[in-house]
């Protein structure tokens, strides 16, 4: 039996003045995730989170705007592949909007995950934990 191919990613956590985590659900998928995107080459992880958020989002962040999280192996939400991510806190510095392959934008009360089958096992297993336990400085605005 083969292995599951290994997909490496970024993902961005940008959170609003109250703590809720901006989510996404791309076309075509039922699961909510963090943005961000596989990187392109010669990319560093905060290269392609900068990048990534200027297309799915809209918003505009220099690399070194990013803060890392951590990174995580764990199963990809969409894909039958073992994902590895690079995840990153990230200033939220104006209201995203959906573009590119994102359908739809969601906010989350970390509190509110457990127990959520529509959110992504990165998100549920790892950094989902990892920022209730680092409720740190890197918040923006309140976008409603």
């Amino acid at each position: 039996m083969a292995e599951a191919p290994t997909i490496t990613v970024t993902a961005l956590c940008l959170l609003d003045d109250d703590g809720r985590l901006l989510l996404v659900r791309k076309r075509g998928t039922t699961v909510f995730m963090q943005p961000g995107g596989k990187p392109e080459p010669g990319e560093t992880p905060s290269e392609t989170g900068a990048r990534e958020l200027s297309e799915e989002l809209g918003l505009s962040v220099l690399p070194g705007d990013l803060r890392l999280l951590g990174t995580w192996e764990g199963p990809a939400a969409n894909e039958a592949a073992l994902l590895v991510a690079t995840v990153f806190l990230c200033p939220l510095t104006a209201e995203p909007l959906p573009a590119a392959e994102i359908e739809e934008l969601a906010w989350l009360d970390l509190g509110d995950a457990a127990g959520r089958p529509d959110l992504a096992p990165l998100l549920t297993d790892y950094v989902v934990p990892r920022l209730l336990g680092d409720r740190g400085p890197l918040t923006g605005r309140r976008v409603s």
